[in-house]
């Protein structure tokens, strides 16, 4: 007897029931290459070729030999994993590297700095709470700059050297007093600007977009289910449509303000005005993982660097899932001329062993007080750094060979699902995305004549249900996206070969037959 099954389940039991009832619930042993294992019922190993890849974490595959190896070099030197407040060069390294690449893909030459985290929103979060660092003091500099005028102005009227026209009490909507002609002017002006500075910061993000779910990166994400039960605890944010440039402008005019002081021109004294930086970010996917594996057209990502570019609004490319060369490049957003102010990445950085994330925030907006103010116990280890330096030791290698791995994978890959596209209209909607980071949606099965597959469409398990026959009927793994169930992922390593793509071609095949020929009986949910 198993010791296990006399446990009670205690580990997210809700969680695990679901898995059971899609078939999903099997425990693996092992993993290598783009293969995981597991067991049967007489204790032998069965290969499951993994498409699902880590949800993108797998760039080089499970249990990489030469990463490996590198962990085990490690670990035998024992590596020091605690030593936080002290000097960590491997992390400098590391960010020198990214660096360097990053200004190759980009063309720039600007310094980014970084903070380091264990996962993507952690590394997220770093990014808004820099962001609204900055913001603040953006806006405590501005206001510092307008009272500073203003008492000037004070000073000028004061000694007669310049007069207060009309225009100003008119701008105010004052009346000019009997005794200090400025008071209700600068009554005025700190009303004004105290209301102003208060306003809560605006984020923006785009509809369909995750960005992880910690307190701050759960509202930051679209999908409505994820975020309003813990609405009353984090930050607010203004999700903008793909497709829809307009829908910037009327942001725009909604949350666009002044901050208001006073100046001295040719002996009057005039009213200044000064933008109010309530944008605290702009936080993007090139590619929107969990939203449907859809990419950024080049249009909206003109659009949106435009608008940050105009309004002074940081941009935070969210490059978690993309990143780390699974589109061809390190920066998947690099491909649409896009620049950010900020890069998170994540997954694929810690080589598939390791739990490390950095944050990246270019020189021009950088606050050196962030570093005091944000830490993380486990950041910055010399473990996951120095796996992180194997990583893109790896990815530069050759002139950056597993680069065009990626896209010649993905091209192959793409390929086949097109062809499967072509052949089942019926019931395949589209094949989306880039490189390794590939989604295959199916047409909507809600109306489906056979009842086992009309029930997991409207149930939103429709998904779910077929990644379970997948795994049960053919031993392939995959999953549909989080929030776009209807659209499966695929995001193997470099090391696809034409095999495994045949092997998903037969299965894909298998399952476009039973669609169909709404042959929902032949569904398989269970290996028993």
């Amino acid at each position: 007897m198993n010791p296990e099954s006399a446990v009670a389940e205690l580990a997210e039991p809700y969680l695990r029931g679901l898995l059971t009832s899609a078939g999903l619930d099997v425990e693996y042993v092992r993993g290598e290459g783009n293969t995981l294992y597991r067991l049967d019922a007489k204790g032998q190993e069965i290969p499951v070729l993994d498409y699902a890849g880590g949800y993108g974490s797998l760039i080089f595959g499970h249990n990489n030999p030469e990463i490996v190896a590198r962990a085990r070099e490690l670990l035998d030197g024992s590596v020091p994993v605690h030593a936080q407040f002290s000097s960590h060069p491997y992390a400098n390294r590391l960010a020198a590297e990214l660096n360097r690449i990053i200004h190759r893909e980009l063309g720039v030459d600007e310094p980014y700095y970084a903070t380091f985290a264990n996962s993507g929103a952690e590394a997220i979060e770093a990014a808004v709470k820099h962001a609204e660092l900055d913001r603040v003091l953006r806006l405590s500099e501005t206001l510092e700059e307008l009272a500073a005028g203003t008492e000037r102005a004070r000073a000028a009227v004061g000694d007669g050297s310049a007069t207060v026209p009309d225009a100003v009490y008119a701008h105010l909507a004052t009346e000019r007093p009997a005794g200090d002609p400025l008071a209700p002017v600068i009554d005025e002006i700190n009303r004004r600007n105290g209301e102003r500075a208060a306003k809560a910061p605006v984020f923006l993000a785009l509809e369909g977009g995750f960005h992880g779910k910690l307190m701050g990166s759960v509202q930051l994400t679209h999908n409505e289910a994820y975020r309003a039960p813990f609405a009353a605890l984090g930050v607010r944010a203004k999700f903008v449509p793909r497709g829809r440039p307009e829908a910037l402008d009327e942001v725009l005019a909604q949350e666009r303000g002044v901050l208001l002081g006073l100046a001295v021109e040719d002996g009057e004294v005039r009213v200044e005005e000064r933008a109010h930086p309530v944008f605290c970010a702009f936080l993007l996917e090139p590619i929107q993982g969990e939203g449907g594996i859809q990419p950024l057209s080049d249009g909206d990502a003109r659009i949106i660097q435009e608008f940050a570019d105009a309004t002074d609004c940081p941009l935070i490319l969210d490059e978690i899932q993309t990143g780390l060369g699974r589109t061809g490049t390190l920066l998947a957003s690099s491909q649409m001329g896009l620049r950010g102010d900020y890069y998170t990445l994540a997954k694929s950085l810690g080589g598939g062993l390791a739990k490390a994330s950095v944050m990246l925030v270019r020189q021009t907006r950088y606050r050196a007080q962030f570093e005091l103010v944000h830490s993380s116990t486990f950041a910055k280890d010399a473990f996951s750094c120095h796996l992180a330096l194997k990583v893109l030791e790896m990815l530069e290698r050759d002139g950056g060979q597993a680069y065009r791995q990626a896209t010649e994978r993905g091209t192959a890959l793409q390929a086949t699902l097109e062809k499967l596209r072509t052949a089942f209209p019926d019931v395949v909607k589209e094949v989306r995305g880039r490189g390794l980071m590939l989604g295959f949606e199916f047409q909507d099965q809600s109306e489906a004549e056979h009842p086992a597959i009309r029930e997991a469409a409207g149930g939103g398990l429709f998904g779910y249900v077929i990644a379970g026959h997948l795994l049960n009927r053919h031993s392939i793994r995959t999953f549909p996206t989080a929030s776009a169930v209807n659209t499966l992922r695929f995001e193997p390593s470099v090391l696809l070969t034409d095999e495994e793509i045949g092997r998903l071609e037969e299965a894909l095949t298998e399952v476009c037959v039973i669609l169909r020929e709404q042959a929902g009986e032949r569904l398989v949910l269970s290996s028993s």
